[in-house]
């Protein structure tokens, strides 16, 4: 079985799944294989007790306006373990993913890319498994250590693990806490960074992202609310 392939077994133990992500960190592409960017994608999910909710929403790039929106659920199926909830999500997302009509030029994913232990956080694996450009964009700290960025719109620093930088750590807006960026592929650090602060509407979280999170926690609550 390809490398490429093995990923996509997502029904597996966590000791498999650790042995899956060790695949992970030489397939990603952390240059820019970027076509025209003309649409972005946000994408989230939100998980009860056994069953998870995924939604997608497609916007226009760079003026920001929805075009499409998808969603899926089901019931989860591997257990929660920290560092491997790529295997818990994946399954839904991919299977949200599946119902769009067309393919985001990039996807900004709530979620760590190669700012993971083993370089292989969910946004490596979905950008992968789709062969899309993606974008970590986490909202708190997985691995690393950082200074604090400026208070300004756009200020950074380094995300590093020993000596290697793994990501940036990106204010959004001023005065609020930062966002964790990081490649998931196909997409370098210094575009992701770009890309997430173009996306954001003055917002700590940008748009796609945000509305995707927002959506999910309404499916999670039950489609007769939406």
């Amino acid at each position: 079985m390809s490398p490429l392939a093995n990923l996509s077994r997502l029904d597996v133990t966590p000791a498999e799944a650790r042995q899956i992500q060790k695949q992970i960190p030489p397939l990603v592409v952390r240059t820019d294989r970027l076509g025209k960017l003309r649409t972005v994608a946000g994408a989230d999910i939100a998980l009860g007790p056994t069953k998870g909710y995924a939604a997608v929403i497609v916007y226009s790039f760079p003026d920001l306006v929805e075009l499409e929106r998808v969603w899926t659920a089901g019931r989860l199926t591997f257990p929660y373990v920290p560092g491997l909830l790529a295997f818990r999500e994946l399954p839904l997302l991919l299977a949200a993913f599946a119902k769009l009509r067309q393919r985001p030029n990039v996807i900004l994913a709530d979620a760590h890319g190669w700012a993971h232990p083993r370089r292989a956080g969910m946004a490596c694996h979905l950008g992968l498994l789709l062969d899309t450009p993606t974008i970590g964009c986490a909202k708190s700290l997985l691995i690393g250590e950082y200074q604090m960025p400026g208070s300004t719109r756009g200020s950074v620093s380094a995300l590093r693990d020993g000596k290697e930088r793994i990501g940036t750590v990106l204010r959004t807006r001023a005065n609020v806490r930062p966002v964790f960026v990081s490649c998931g592929h196909r997409v370098s650090l210094r575009t992701a960074v770009r890309l997430v602060l173009a996306c954001c509407d003055g917002y700590r979280i940008p748009k796609p992202q945000r509305q995707a999170d927002q959506w999910v926690k309404e499916l999670k609550r039950g489609p007769g609310n939406l």
